[in-house]
């Protein structure tokens, strides 16, 4: 093989790979000089000269010109460094000792099997280089949503090929339960982790990280995308049952209305995608009382005990509300806990009057509806269970202002006189 067929494989298989210029030029420059190494013991003497563009291999050796008493008798002569000026003169009669003297190395006198060897050499690197790349560019986008082909199914694992070719891997573990997946489909997950198997990349791609949830809401909510709303927090339950709280930054744009959509439009994508797992938007608030009462909807709180030294929440409900705040499974209250930082505890009220009660809409006349909606963001929706908390602890788990609670208080009082 000539240094031209040489250049022009290596540089058509480089670019396959989608390796830049100014590296392909490193590479081939270390191969070479190691080859010449190999041959001549040292490559401090040597210019080596590269068109890659052309296929073009040129390297030249420079060498003192030495007297012929020099050849002849001293140990120092190394034919590598120094031509006797014999030599010297057959390509020019006009050479002098001690001027330098540079030649041609041709490829072929490398001999074929060191040539080979350079080749296979060039080959290595350039899959060497390959490998850091990838791994370099999936480290970039760890957290990030991607879409992958599956190619294999095994029964630990899904192999998927990324546009490029490029194996991904879906572990078991990271898999949705309800996941079913053929040969060829089309799947979208987040890149997990990334390490190196060996010598090999090892990109883990996942299914079941909040993460994930929280790209699918970027990709389905506009304003998530562009930052007008923030998804301060996400718990999932995979395939089953997930929390998001969100906050809007912008007074006019209703969070939770925009992530779910208009009929629900954008949260059904979402959970199509989840395989029909249960999504709870959340409006988050920095008041933890209000929070809580949030996180543990659809159930209707009736008083909270937080304890914030303990970490702890004490939560009481009505009977008929305590199954709903546990959930099926304990899922509700374990999400709810996680959403919140807090261990949540609920406990059934005790000594209920069983007197006639009345729904806070019957004083939509007299009370302003985001009062009575305030009242029920915390489970609040009849006029006993507003009476039936403190006037601070309605204080402390509403935004709303004490002469406000204050005022309600008199009006669902007189209903009971």
């Amino acid at each position: 093989m000539d240094s031209l067929n040489l250049v022009e494989s290596f540089a058509e298989f480089a670019k396959q790979k989608g390796i830049d210029r100014p590296t392909m030029m490193r590479i081939l420059e270390d191969v070479f000089r190691t080859m010449i190494k190999k041959r001549f013991n040292s490559d401090e003497n040597f210019d080596i000269i590269i068109n890659v563009d052309k296929g073009d291999l040129e390297i030249w050796r420079s060498r003192e010109i030495v007297s012929v008493d020099f050849y002849e008798d001293s140990f120092d002569y190394d034919e590598n460094k120094h031509i006797v000026i014999t030599e010297a003169q057959k390509v020019d009669p006009d050479f002098q000792e001690g001027e330098e003297f540079s030649d041609e190395v041709k490829i072929d006198d490398f001999g074929r099997r060191l040539v080979q060897t350079a080749r296979q050499t060039l080959i290595q690197k350039v899959k060497d280089l390959e490998k850091d790349l990838l791994l370099q560019k999936y480290k970039d986008i760890v957290g990030e949503l991607v879409s992958a082909e599956v190619y294999q199914i095994l029964p630990k694992e899904i192999l998927l090929t990324d546009g490029n070719g490029n194996e991904l891997i879906l572990p078991k573990g990271e898999q949705i339960s309800k996941d079913r997946f053929r040969k060829g489909d089309n799947v979208r997950a987040v890149v997990h982790r990334v390490e190196m198997a060996g010598s090999n990349p090892k990109i883990i791609l996942s299914r079941t990280s909040p993460v994930f949830l929280e790209r699918l809401f970027e990709n389905e909510v506009p304003e998530v995308y562009d930052g007008l709303i923030a998804i301060r927090k996400v718990v999932r339950e995979p395939g089953e049952r997930a929390k998001v709280a969100v906050e809007s930054f912008d007074d006019r744009i209703d969070p939770v209305g925009a992530c779910v959509g208009m009929k629900g439009s954008r949260i059904h994508s979402i959970v199509r995608e989840l395989n029909n797992e249960n999504i709870d938007v959340i409006n988050f608030t920095d008041n933890i009382e209000l929070l809580i009462a949030r996180a543990l909807s659809p159930a209707k709180i009736t008083n909270i005990k937080l304890d914030k030294d303990a970490g702890k929440a004490s939560v009481y409900l009505k009977p008929d509300q305590v199954s709903m705040a546990i959930g099926r499974g304990g899922q509700n209250i374990k999400l709810a806990s996680k959403l919140v930082g807090i261990e949540i505890d609920v406990y059934r009220e005790q000594g209920e009057q069983e007197e006639e009660d009345v729904d806070l809409d019957e004083f939509s006349d007299e009370i302003e509806g985001w009062i009575i909606d305030e009242f029920k963001r915390i489970g609040l929706d009849t006029a006993k269970s507003v009476l039936a908390v403190s006037k601070d602890d309605l204080a402390r788990r509403t935004e709303l202002e004490e002469e406000t609670i204050n005022d309600v208080f008199l009006i669902l009082k007189k209903e009971f006189e």
